[in-house]
């Protein structure tokens, strides 16, 4: 029999109380089941990065036991920066394998929300910029989650691109823009991919919370794509019962205590009794809850057992983590160092010896251990180098409150986070700027005496971070200070930035000959970090994203608006329209620091004998890429196709494919890129190359 109709002809032997168990949160990550028909509750847990720890059924405060350290994947970004769909689904098939054995039915991942601002805090959750470089990275995601037994739980649908007033937040956006650029990735994750569930956004979209949204879950959602799978909302995202139960939303979690007063438990149990609200709106949801578990093989038939922390998904998340570091500059090739000739190196920065997976907000994990970059560099070298370690800056020092998780606050406003960020700000030590000095004053004494030296900064969790929106691109805790005053000392330190968005650097570019972006790279970022500087290892991260000299050069903030005014309606227009990152960029040639695609290697690359022929639903594009150097690598090889007389309306290009092609030295081979949407109404430009502003190989087409 169809999963459908055995699921209605379960509903049909449930009560009205049975059913509204299975729809809303029973404890803070799981829903009510039914043990008279043995139907199980359903089981969820964060984690893009890895799943989240254990916390108590009915309170923000973890349980503490040994058995929930994971394995700590690198974030999103990192995984975008490889440009490997092959290990985008090997990250996704340990993620849910990882689940599963921790005994969950749905992990609340991937998160593909474009990356519209810089500021945005969750950005290190999200893949890129760029629609198609999203999807064809989060979709193969989501088939390696579900090759597990578990659900993924695509987010957060839709326009959940800032997390300032996240909640009330009303987005204005064009109907162009938000089928080109805020869709494509929903709609190839859940309906080409088909993952089982989606979850909504905080905000709202032209009016209408999303997770009460007919438009968007109805129309857009339900008729028009035809998704079959599970709609939960975002943990307090739901505000009225009527709304919610008569919408397409199947589950309302939260982060609340009171799970019998969420608005689609007893408040709506009341309405049906009343005859306010039909209870085949309710049947509905618990049918689509059914068939997701009959999916997942939690009602009967053999279910995969899963695992977590074994040997290979910790080797995968090496593998990714190594192809995402991203050489940004190489001037004078100092890289790689010789782990041979380093007798003396001096490493300076917190962020060397920082550990980033237990922050973040959701995002947040125990990990089974983490390998800092300092100790990735002592172990790749061992002891007979002299590695010498300075903090070279320092945090703000805010006293944490407790640990009792975030989330009990997470509801409240902007008004009552600024006055407890001001509350914070006022217990920072007066002698702060004082401490600061002085690491420094040190860093650069030491820099003086060591041939190398290697700085390692950038952000931490206190930016990128849910909840959270940067105000600017800066650097926090004077670390500009710092590089200019090492560089200008020891011109030939190399430096490395971690985070999960870009940072201002044109205070000390110019100064820098040799600079690397490392992301949060999981519980082996270290290690990858290491390989990379020393040669072992090389690089072949691209950016997924463009890398701003400043955020007012984003068009979020230079010609829409980010976050919007704090009027009574809480409105952000989107008057960028489909203009976002490089597109906007390219379009009105504003200057990036490092544009969309960018990363270097340890040898050269050359492209050749490009050609292109016209098949179904696009253009197969072929060229020759040849490794002109002496070591083996990897080449992200990029399409964009340009219209050669474009509306006002249209970018400069697009990405449309792009295929990684691993060379040994002098080797060559023909590359097939298959470019998607080219439809063949107007003359183009295909444009391939390393970058999208290293345009190696062009060929035009007229429209057919």
């Amino acid at each position: 029999m169809d999963y459908r109709e055995k699921a209605k002809e379960l509903v049909q032997q449930m009560t009205l109380e049975e059913k509204i168990g299975m729809i809303h949160g029973e404890q803070l990550f799981q829903t009510a089941g039914v043990p008279r028909l043995e139907i199980p509750p359903l089981k969820m847990s964060d984690g893009p990065m890895g799943v989240r720890h254990e916390f108590e059924p009915a309170q923000w405060k973890t349980i503490g036991y040994s058995d929930d350290y994971v394995t700590y994947l690198p974030c999103n970004s990192a995984l975008a920066a490889t440009w490997n769909r092959r290990l985008a689904y090997e990250m996704g098939e340990v993620l849910g394998e990882e689940a599963r054995g921790r005994g969950k039915d749905v992990i609340l991942a991937p998160g593909i929300n474009i990356k519209r601002s810089p500021l945005c805090g969750r950005n290190f959750e999200y893949f890129s910029e760029d629609p198609y470089l999203t999807k064809e990275l989060a979709a193969p995601f989501v088939e390696g989650v579900q090759s597990c037994d578990v659900a993924a739980c695509v987010k957060h649908f839709a326009l959940n691109n800032q997390e300032t007033n996240r909640l009330i937040v009303d987005v204005e956006i064009e109907e162009k823009a938000l089928r080109d650029i805020y869709l494509p990735a929903f709609y190839d994750t859940l309906i080409k991919a088909k993952s089982h569930s989606v979850m909504g956004a905080y905000n709202k979209i032209r009016g209408e919370h999303c997770c009460q949204s007919k438009y968007l879950l109805e129309d857009i959602l339900r008729k028009e794509w035809g998704y079959d799978g599970v709609v939960i909302s975002d943990w307090g995202a739901v505000h009225d019962t009527e709304l919610a139960a008569n919408s397409q939303l199947d589950i309302e979690m939260s982060v609340t205590y009171d799970f019998d007063q969420y608005f689609m438990a007893e408040p709506l149990r009341e309405k049906i009794e009343k005859g306010e609200i039909a209870e085949e709106q309710v049947d509905e949801k618990v049918i689509n809850i059914l068939v997701l578990m009959m999916r997942l093989h939690m009602l009967g038939g053999e279910r995969k057992a899963g695992a977590y922390n074994t040997p290979i998904h910790r080797q995968r998340a090496l593998e990714t983590a190594r192809e995402s570091v991203v050489l940004l500059k190489n001037e004078k090739k100092r890289l790689p160092l010789k782990a041979e000739n380093v007798r003396k190196l001096l490493v300076i920065g917190e962020n060397a010896e920082c550990i980033h997976s237990n922050g973040g907000g959701s995002a947040e994990i125990k990990a089974l251990y983490e390998i800092t970059p300092l100790m990735g560099i002592k172990t790749l070298l061992g002891g007979n180098t002299q590695v010498h370690y300075v903090k070279g800056y320092c945090r703000d020092e805010a006293s944490k409150e407790s640990d009792v998780n975030w989330q009990e606050d997470s509801l409240k406003g902007e008004a009552e986070k600024e006055e407890d960020s001001q509350k914070s700000a006022s217990k920072i030590s007066k002698g702060l700027a004082e401490k600061r000095k002085c690491l420094r004053d040190e860093a650069v004494v030491l820099a003086k005496e060591y041939e190398q030296v290697i700085l390692i900064g950038g952000l931490n969790h206190e930016q990128d971070s849910e909840g959270n929106d940067r105000s600017d691109m800066k650097l926090p805790y004077e670390q500009d200070l710092l590089i200019q005053e090492v560089l200008k000392t020891n011109p030939d330190t190399t430096v490395v930035m971690t985070g999960g968005s870009p940072v201002e650097m044109g205070e000390w570019l110019s100064m820098a000959h040799t600079l690397v972006w490392g992301w949060y790279g999981g519980m082996e970022g270290g290690t990858a970090l290491a390989e990379v500087l020393f040669g072992r290892v090389n690089p072949s991260g691209k950016l997924p994203e463009t890398f701003y000299k400043k955020h007012t050069d984003c068009s979020a903030h230079a010609l829409g608006e980010f976050p919007g005014e704090e009027k009574g309606d809480y409105k952000v227009h989107y008057k960028e329209s489909i203009f976002v990152g490089y597109r906007y960029n390219d379009t009105f040639e504003v200057e990036p620091e490092f544009c969309f695609g960018h990363g270097l290697s340890y040898t050269e690359f050359s492209y050749g004998n490009a050609r292109a022929e016209r098949v179904e639903n696009g253009v197969n594009v072929f060229c020759t890429i040849t490794n002109e150097g002496t070591r083996k690598g990897a080449e992200s090889a990029q399409v964009y196709v340009t219209p050669l007389h474009k509306s006002k309306d249209e970018p400069f290009q697009e990405l449309r494919g792009f295929e990684k092609v691993e060379l040994e030295p002098q080797e060559a081979k023909e590359v097939c890129i298959f470019a998607e949407n080219v439809t063949g109404e107007k003359d183009i430009e295909i444009r391939i190359g390393s970058s999208s502003r290293d345009i190696r190989q062009v060929v035009k087409l007229a429209k057919w």
